[in-house]
């Protein structure tokens, strides 16, 4: 009988949260070496280079020192990078790079990932389970959400005096590309208190998840759906409505259990979604099959019809976009350790 992820409630006790603040198993493998630059975008290059002394930079910031007369010596002000592009340029690749090769304790998550860590503890909870890293990796940073953004900023204000040093990423529409660092200009304004230890760096090039792959596939019948999903070990079969119902049920931060073990993931019934509440809950759904590789496979609408064009002109449209494109991704994948 194959498995429902509405079946699944998770749980996650709060000492585990920063815990499992790691890279995606997909980046497991990735280096500075591994990043291979694209001859044509001369930024690509420079970005692995900075990346490179910024974490050789945080290794000579947290070597054992001595104080005078023995005393523990003050904690040095942690460094900042902040990666500028692009979806698919590779700033992940690069910021995953900067995690491995930092010394523990160390952190990497998303943005969302960071604020939902900082709602389940509580503020001064996550300053102390931080407090005492070598490096607070943060992917996709967000500006969409001045609640959110005001309260990560005041985080990493609170955790770099401590001596925390924080590398994080954030897209640019493709759009604003030309716009001359639109997304930097708004974090450097954001995180006002601070930006002057972040040093921005831009990322150019396009979508490598969209170079020279097929277009998505077409809906499958509920029937093939459901055939798919009982040829596959350690697949889920689950109507979209009652998915994302359960969605609302869960925090986010327990969506990364409620995936795990799932080698597919196939949804009957994908159709628009009506309640923007309820997208960005699927938009983290999205962001940690992806993390995991997981591939779905959809009977219904197709999955770049989820998010409707309302939503995608509005305020969250990063979030969408991105969304969107990882589902697409995921569509082309092939079962987990297939």
């Amino acid at each position: 009988m194959v498995s429902r992820l509405v079946d699944v409630t998770p749980v996650v006790p709060a000492d585990q949260l920063v815990a499992q603040m790691v890279p995606p198993s997909m980046f497991d493998d990735v280096s500075f070496d591994s990043y291979i630059p694209d001859p044509a975008e001369p930024s690509q290059a420079a970005a692995v280079k900075a990346c490179r002394q910024f974490a050789e930079e945080v290794n000579a910031r947290r070597a054992p020192k001595k104080g005078l007369f023995g005393r523990r010596p003050k904690a040095v002000q942690g460094s900042g990078i902040y990666l500028d592009g692009g979806f698919g340029v590779g700033k992940t690749h690069l910021l995953t790079s900067i995690y491995h090769n930092c010394p523990v304790p160390k952190a990497f998550g998303t943005f969302v990932e960071l604020t939902h860590v900082v709602g389940a503890l509580g503020f001064n909870r996550a300053v102390e389970e931080l407090s005492g890293h070598s490096v607070l990796c943060i992917d996709e940073f967000e500006l969409d959400d001045p609640g959110d953004t005001m309260l990560v900023s005041r985080l990493l204000a609170e955790l770099t005096t401590a001596g925390v040093s924080v590398a994080a990423t954030s897209n640019t529409l493709p759009e604003q590309l030309g716009e001359g660092r639109f997304a930097a200009k708004d974090f450097m304004r954001e995180i006002r208190k601070m930006s002057g230890i972040f040093e921005s760096i831009r990322v150019d090039g396009p979508d490598y998840r969209h170079r020279n792959l097929p277009p998505a596939p077409d809906p499958m019948t509920d029937e093939d759906l459901r055939a798919d999903a009982e040829a596959v070990d350690g697949a889920t079969f689950d109507d979209f409505d009652e998915l994302c119902q359960h969605l609302s049920t869960l925090h986010p931060s327990k969506y990364n259990r409620l995936v795990d073990g799932v080698n597919r993931v196939c949804l009957s019934g994908v159709k628009p979604l009506p309640d923007q509440s309820i997208a960005l809950r699927l938009v983290v759904l999205a962001d940690r099959l992806y993390d995991a590789g997981i591939p779905v496979r959809n009977s219904g609408d197709k999955l770049d019809a989820i998010f409707t064009e309302e939503m995608v002109a509005g305020g969250y449209r990063k979030k969408y976009l991105r969304a969107t494109s990882r589902l697409l991704a995921l569509s082309r994948f092939e079962t987990v350790g297939g």
